[in-house]
């Protein structure tokens, strides 16, 4: 008997462009399967501006406070619990007089396990952003040295605004990324600022840019730390520790640990709102637009000759300011990693600072692509507000949480289902990647350990 050949009609083409239809679907599907919320996890605290963990320790969460001060949110307990004793207090050399002044960073060295070093940024008193690493004793793993600085660098800031602040180590590279406004005021054309071009697309200087440096190395002025040789401008002109530029006061970015995207948060001046993504493969050297542009749309009359030659990169995502919401300063945020909401995954949340409106989108080829309203969904309910939003963070897990400047932290957790989480094991210390951190650091990361230390280590020498 022979057998039939396959259907070629109509009917079985179009049940296989409906099969086809649902599997491209179904990403975008299931990530909208689960219900959020926030819940507060600390409150009391004095204009919290930044939240970060130490790597591989699972039990703590670094929390940034303004006026000069680093916190301890103990996480390895339900509830979690704020220790009474600072972590580092340099309140006595931290100048937050001006409302974008103050404690503005936080970053552990790759080995802090071992050599216990972490970076700060803050303005001094002069007016002066510095980038300082301290270290923690030992026998003292909950209180670091305040006496213990080296100021490894300075940039003089011409008005107290656009001081940037945020600081983070490459998950590809190992090296210090450092933030910097434009230097201040308004346009980036006030005293300070270079005439007919400004700070931001003046590569000979610091400000405006987001720098990359080496902090074990001492190739760089004054022996502090090194420039790594595959920065776009340590071979050619322009100052050797610029990484990108065209910024006017970049808030908030943040390194996609999975892949080394970085998502930079740029605070416009009169009508637009952007974000800018660096993909985890790019070499440097990239111009985000300011002072030429506002977003994607030229700045006033500052559109040059200069501008026009100039290869400006479009925002992936920009809003305009204006009524009814009174959008005005965009607060960067994070990508999720986390385990307990699995469709999340690869899910970047930012927020703005007036209307405190909060979205999410993915970033898919390139492209925007999920763009969700967060807001509703993400208000804490029980009498409790969530209106200061000044920055996202994560913690070990991959878990977001979210700064209120008016002296709480929240973490956004699934609503009314399970957390996907293992259940936590006690610890004694911070924990290791053995067990149940294994599987969650290569769950959050995609990637096997063994695997994310071979990609560090090719895309280093790039």
């Amino acid at each position: 008997m022979t057998a039939a050949a396959p259907s070629t009609g109509s009917g079985s083409l179009s049940r296989t462009l409906l099969l086809v239809a649902l599997l491209l679907l179904a990403p975008s599907l299931a990530r909208a399967a689960t219900p959020l919320t926030t819940e507060r996890v600390a409150t009391g605290l004095d204009d919290p501006v930044f939240v970060t963990h130490a790597p591989r320790d699972h039990d703590r969460l670094f929390i940034v406070e303004q006026p000069g001060f680093v916190r301890i949110l103990d996480i390895s307990v339900d509830p979690p619990v704020l220790l009474p004793t600072p972590f580092l207090d340099i309140d006595d050399r931290v100048d937050d007089a001006f409302s974008e002044q103050g404690l503005l960073g936080l970053a552990f060295h790759p080995d802090f396990a071992s050599n216990r070093q972490l970076f700060v940024a803050y303005t001094d008193v002069f007016d002066v952003l510095r980038v300082s690493r301290f270290t923690v004793p030992l026998g003292s793993p909950d209180v670091a040295n305040p006496d213990s600085e080296q100021i490894i660098l300075s940039a003089l800031q011409p008005q107290p605004n656009h001081n940037g602040g945020w600081i983070a180590f490459g998950p590809n590279d190992d090296y210090l990324y450092i933030a910097i406004g434009d230097g201040g005021g308004g346009g980036d054309d006030d005293v300070g600022h270079t005439p007919g071009l400004g700070n931001g697309q003046d590569t000979t200087k610091p400000l405006g840019k987001i720098l990359r440096i080496d902090v074990d190395g001492t190739n760089g002025p004054g022996g502090t730390y090194g420039i790594p040789p595959t920065n776009p401008f340590a071979s050619t002109a322009g100052r050797d520790e610029v990484w990108s530029y065209g910024l006017r006061n970049p808030w908030r970015n943040s390194f996609d640990p999975s892949n080394g995207d970085l998502y930079i948060a740029d605070v416009g001046q009169n009508q637009w709102e952007e974000i800018n993504h660096q993909p985890g493969t790019s070499t440097g050297g990239e111009n985000w637009g300011w002072r030429c542009r506002e977003g994607a749309n030229d700045f006033n009359t500052t559109f040059t000759p200069a501008c026009a030659g100039a290869t400006l990169l479009d925002p992936i995502h920009e809003y305009q300011h204006g009524a009814p919401d009174f959008h005005c300063a965009v607060t960067g945020g994070e990508v999720y990693r986390g385990c307990a909401v699995p469709d999340l995954k690869g899910t970047y949340f930012f927020a703005d600072w007036c209307s405190a409106d909060i979205w999410s989108f993915v970033v898919s080829g390139g492209a925007k692509t999920q763009f969700t309203p967060r807001t509703s969904e993400l208000a804490p309910g029980g009498g409790q507000t969530l209106n200061q939003i000044s920055s996202f963070g994560r913690d070990a897990f991959g878990e977001i949480y979210i700064t209120d400047r008016g002296g709480q932290v929240y973490k956004i957790v699934p609503d009314g289902v399970a957390s996907q989480c293992p259940a936590r094991v006690p610890s004694s210390g911070p924990a290791s990647r053995t067990g149940l951190v294994a599987a969650l650091i290569a769950s959050a990361s995609g990637l096997g350990a063994w695997q994310a230390l071979r990609r560090r280590a090719a895309l280093r020498a790039r």
